[in-house]
C-alpha cells in the first residue's frame, strides 16, 4: 500500500513507520523535519500550524493515512479535509481519555464521553475526533490506553529502566500483583496497517492484566542488570507521603477506581479485530536496547511533564 503518515519520525509515528516499510508498504512521511526521518520512507516537510503549512500535501495520493497528532483538533480537520477524495482510508491515533473521567467500567466504546468542551488532553482528543468528519470516508478511532516501546518520549518506562540500573534498594508501588495495561507502541502499529478499512472507534490496548506491576519491574530489573533490590511498599503509604501516582511514579495507580478506569478496559473489539500484544519481557528489552544505544538523553516531548520520582522524597519511603 502507499502510506501517508502525519508524524512518521517521533515514538508511534516512527513505530508506523518501521513497520509499515518491514511489511513492504510505500510510506511517506509529513512532519516538521526536526527528526531525522526512518531510512527508506519519503519525507514531506511542512508544519501544520503554520499558514500553508500543509501545503506539501497538496498533491499525491494515498490508499491509506495515519495522524498522530494530539493537540489541536483544527490541525486533524484541516490534514482530513485536504485529503478527501486522495485517499481510501484515514486512522486516527486516538486516546482512551476521550472517556468520561471515571466513567463505570469496564470502559467499552460505547462508554461516555468526555464533554466536548473539555479544556484537556482528552477534550483535544475528542474534538480531533469529530474533526476527522472533514475526510468524508471511512475512518478508525483507535483509542490507545498506555503506549510503552523503544523511542518513548514520554519517560515512563525508560524512567524505571534508569531507577533500577542505579541500583540498591528502590521503592516498588505495591501491590506486586497489581494489573496493568498498555499497548507496545509496535503492537499498535501492526494493529492499524492490518486495518486500514476498518471505519469504527476501537480501545487499541492489552487484555487487563497483561502483565503486572511486579513483573514489569522484576523484568526491568533483570534486563538493566539486577542491580535493585525491590521495596514492595504499601500503596497508602506512599499516596500519604504525597507521592503522585503516574507521574512521579509512572505507569502505576493504587488499587481503586482510578487504576480500574486506566487499566481494565474492554477490548474484546480490538481482539477481534486482530490485536495481538507481545510479552512485557520483549517490551522491556527492547526499550533498554534502544535507551543503552542513544548517545546522548532519550528525547523527552515538551508538551508533557517530566515524570520520576525525587531520590530525597524515595528515600523517606524505603525500609531503614
Amino acid at each position: 500500500m502507499r502510506i501517508l503518515i502525519l508524524g512518521g519520525s517521533g515514538f508511534v509515528g516512527r513505530a508506523l513507520a518501521d513497520e509499515a516499510l518491514a511489511a513492504g508498504h510505500l510510506v511517506t512521511v509529513f512532519n516538521r523535519g526536526h527528526r531525522a526521518p526512518v531510512p527508506g520512507t519519503r519525507l514531506l516537510v511542512g508544519d501544520r500550524l503554520a499558514d500553508g503549512g500543509l501545503d506539501a500535501l497538496r498533491s499525491g495520493t494515498w490508499d491509506a493515512v495515519v495522524d498522530t497528532w494530539s493537540a489541536q483538533a483544527d490541525a486533524v480537520g484541516a490534514a482530513a479535509a485536504l485529503l478527501a477524495g486522495r485517499a481510501g482510508h484515514l486512522t486516527y491515533v486516538s486516546s482512551r481519555s476521550v472517556y468520561r473521567w471515571l466513567a463505570p467500567g469496564p470502559l467499552t466504546e460505547h462508554a461516555p464521553l468526555t464533554a466536548a468542551d473539555d479544556p484537556g488532553y482528552g477534550g483535544d482528543k475528542l474534538r480531533a475526533e469529530h474533526a476527522t468528519a472533514a475526510f468524508g470516508g471511512p475512518v478508525l478511532l483507535a483509542r490507545a490506553g498506555l503506549i510503552l516501546g523503544p523511542y518513548e518520549d514520554v519517560g515512563r518506562l525508560p524512567w524505571w529502566l534508569r531507577r533500577l540500573r542505579r541500583g540498591g534498594p528502590t521503592l516498588a508501588p505495591g501491590p506486586r500483583e497489581l494489573p496493568l495495561q498498555y499497548v507496545d507502541a509496535r503492537d499498535l502499529a501492526r494493529f492499524i496497517l492490518a486495518n486500514t478499512g476498518l471505519d469504527d472507534a476501537v480501545n487499541v490496548v492489552s487484555e487487563p492484566g497483561h502483565t503486572t506491576m511486579g513483573e514489569l519491574l522484576e523484568t526491568a530489573n533483570r534486563v538493566t542488570g539486577g542491580h535493585a533490590r525491590l521495596c514492595w511498599t504499601d500503596p497508602q503509604q506512599i499516596v500519604a507521603a504525597g507521592v503522585q501516582p503516574w507521574t512521579d511514579l509512572p505507569i502505576w495507580f493504587p488499587p481503586g477506581e482510578v487504576h480500574d478506569f486506566m487499566h481494565r478496559a474492554d477490548v474484546s473489539r480490538a481482539l477481534a479485530a486482530g490485536l495481538r500484544c507481545r510479552p512485557v519481557a520483549e517490551t522491556v528489552a527492547d526499550t533498554w536496547a534502544w535507551l543503552t544505544s542513544l548517545p546522548g538523553a532519550a528525547p523527552q516531548r515538551a508538551d508533557r511533564p517530566t515524570v520520576g520520582l525525587d531520590p530525597a522524597v524515595e528515600e523517606t519511603l524505603l525500609p531503614a
